[in-house]
């Protein structure tokens, strides 16, 4: 399974993100299902959003990527679904924070270039 730490991920590089937070969410959600379609990304694959990109993409699982609305922290949302899981998980951020709690929870946590590499047509 692969966590997705949407707000790093798109914070990770400055293409004017910030102008349309939802767009942003939206985008990249996006790109995760078509690479997941595609074979790039193995399965299963959630998508935490957090804050105004929550408005970009509805919950729920399309083409084996769920998408999870944090009603708070981001973070928070991410810890939560590693404590529930029980098989081996990669988190995908760069968040100094999140990594330590992640490998707490034994997950492998890999940066965001990797995922943003990946997604590339």
């Amino acid at each position: 399974m692969i966590l997705v730490d949407a707000a790093n991920v798109v914070g990770s590089r400055p293409d004017r993100w910030w102008r349309d937070r939802p767009g942003a969410g939206r985008q990249l959600v996006e790109r995760v299902r078509a690479a997941t379609v595609g074979g790039r990304v193995p399965g299963p694959v959630i998508v935490v959003l957090e804050g105004a990109a929550r408005a970009g993409v509805e919950e729920g699982v399309v083409d084996g990527v769920e998408v999870v609305h944090a009603p708070g922290s981001g973070d928070d949302m991410l810890v939560a679904l590693l404590e529930r899981e029980s098989d081996s998980v990669f988190v995908v951020t760069a968040d100094r924070g999140l990594r330590r709690r992640a490998e707490s929870y034994g997950a492998d946590v890999i940066g965001p270039t990797w995922l943003l590499d990946v997604l590339q047509p």
